[in-house]
């Protein structure tokens, strides 16, 4: 076959193919496709590589359709966020002079003050869920906001990238089963705690007393 004979002029120019790569048209279809030729030949050990605007949703579904792929390349969809191409965040000030403020606007309302999370583990060591308190009320867990600049300046060195990525590996093996899933619809369990609800409350009733005050 065509395959063959190119696979031994290959070798007769000591030049071993490895692989076939795929990029475009049915991935799927023609995998099989190629599989089929490769194996026809006597090319058991030639891989087949597929990519071309892959993410992990359509390698999900190329899987589980049994395309007989054996590597996958990613380029657009690895540094785009194309299903939430923005994050939308806002500066909210929660403590000013030592006192602590929120914003009570509706739908937009915030918590006051100065805030630790802490989080929880279940007896296989993955994430239970968080508390969301102030600071300096102790919970159950482990307090996951740490300072790592003071007055401009690092309170620490840089970690290198090793340990980075290895803090990252761990972090993503304790995710709880359903979370590590591509489909959606488990919730992550995150509590506010008593004390930060006070202190909301606290709030509330100080800004009241002003504003009746300056009727």
């Amino acid at each position: 076959t065509r395959w063959s004979r190119k696979r031994r002029r290959a070798d007769r120019r000591r030049c071993r193919v490895l692989g076939v790569r795929i990029d475009s048209g049915d991935l799927g279809a023609l995998a099989k496709l190629v599989r089929r030729i490769l194996d026809d030949a006597g090319l058991t050990d030639v891989s087949i590589f597929a990519s071309g605007g892959l993410d992990e949703l359509k390698v999900q579904r190329l899987l589980a359709e049994g395309a007989p792929i054996d590597g996958f390349g990613f380029g657009t969809a690895l540094t785009t966020s194309s299903d939430l191409p923005a994050l939308d965040c806002a500066y909210k000030m929660v403590e000013y002079a030592g006192i602590a403020r929120r914003k009570r606007s509706s739908g937009k309302a915030t918590w006051p003050g100065r805030k630790q999370v802490w989080r929880r583990y279940d007896g296989d060591g993955r994430m239970a869920g968080d508390v969301l308190t102030v600071e300096g009320d102790t919970q159950e867990g482990e307090p996951l906001i740490q300072p790592v600049m003071k007055g401009g300046r690092r309170l620490a060195p840089a970690p290198p990238l090793a340990q980075i990525r290895e803090r990252a590996a761990a972090e993503l093996a304790r995710l709880p089963e359903p979370l590590s899933r591509l489909e959606e619809g488990h919730r992550y369990r995150v509590d506010v705690s008593d004390a930060l609800i006070e202190l909301a409350a606290e709030v509330d009733e100080r800004i009241d007393r002003l504003m009746r005050s300056a009727e």
